[in-house]
């Protein structure tokens, strides 16, 4: 069923994928990046006090909009957790992004990097330090997964590092609620 689906989003990432209105953003070294840590596929955002899970959805959907990605599913994973008797322990969600403006380099250059597509961008509760459950959202980053592929071109090295670049972007303005 997980297989049948992720072919289904590579489908609809495809058909439902447009040019960016986005201008690319330069490359720059990931381990020079702020709060990027090098050798972790994860890049976590906590969400701001007062933004709620509803919030952060709707900023996705409208942020990611205005910047030319479609998001064709998402998994409510902690839903399907509850349908099982499983207390999720929160907020636990899956949301894929395309943009294959952005992202037609990696692909064309290096086609096996389809196994990371489209985007993932996740958004779940965990506990903090005084074990509340506090909203995050987390990605994993393009620019990472590209290790995965021996020699990858600096083309594709500049496509996955503009794609990582807005999908930070989005993120951030997503955990503070903006439209």
């Amino acid at each position: 069923m997980i297989r049948n689906c992720c072919i289904a989003l590579l489908a609809l990432s495809v058909i439902y994928s447009q040019a960016s209105d986005v201008p690319p953003v330069a490359p720059e070294s990931t381990s020079t990046r702020s709060g990027i840590d090098p050798n972790s596929a994860l890049y976590e955002v906590a969400v701001q006090d007062g933004v709620t899970y509803q919030d952060v959805v709707d900023s996705l959907k409208s942020i990611s909009e205005g910047m030319n990605f479609v998001n064709p599913a998402n998994f409510p994973i902690g839903e399907q957790m509850k349908l099982r008797g499983i207390d999720p322990q929160g907020v636990k969600e899956v949301r894929s992004f395309c943009n294959l403006s952005m992202g037609t380099e990696i692909i064309l250059d290096h086609p096996e990097f389809l196994v990371f597509a489209p985007c993932r961008i996740a958004i779940y509760e965990k506990h903090d330090a005084n074990n509340k459950l506090k909203l995050f959202i987390g990605l994993d980053r393009p620019t990472y997964d590209l290790k995965s592929i021996k020699n990858p071109t600096e083309r594709a090295q500049q496509s996955a590092q503009e794609l990582e670049e807005a999908l930070i972007q989005l993120m951030h303005r997503a955990s503070e609620g903006d439209f």
